[in-house]
């Protein structure tokens, strides 16, 4: 079993920063992709950030230039840092992770979400 284990939300005033983690835990050969999602309330969960095989990232038009995902593959850790926060970024953050568990399968695990909260 594979185990995904969010932290570093919170709450932080507009134009304030935080930076969320995500780490794996458990039996797997590699993470192939890391994705970060979110979802406020009301809302369908949205894409925020992802980066895959060779740090090649992608993010959401509405956090680019503010936020940035990078991967510690050594300690099994995803990092976003999100900078220059807007209210609009209140919602709950939950990370995802494509996780090879073998050379043929692949399955898809998602972390319990953190609650980040920007205050106008």
């Amino acid at each position: 079993q594979v185990q995904l284990v969010e932290s570093g939300g919170g709450l932080v005033q507009t134009g304030g920063s935080l930076r969320l983690s995500c780490a794996a835990s458990g039996s797997f050969l590699s993470i192939n992709a890391w994705r970060w999602y979110r979802q406020a309330p009301g809302k369908q969960r949205e894409l925020v950030a992802d980066i895959r095989t060779g740090d090649m990232t992608n993010f959401a038009d509405s956090v680019k230039g503010r936020f940035t995902i990078s991967r510690d593959n050594a300690k099994n850790t995803v990092y976003l840092q999100m900078n220059d926060l807007k209210p609009e970024d209140t919602a709950i953050y939950y990370c995802n992770a494509e996780v090879r568990k073998t050379d043929r399968i692949t399955y898809s695990y998602w972390g319990q979400g953190t609650q980040v909260t920007v205050s106008s």
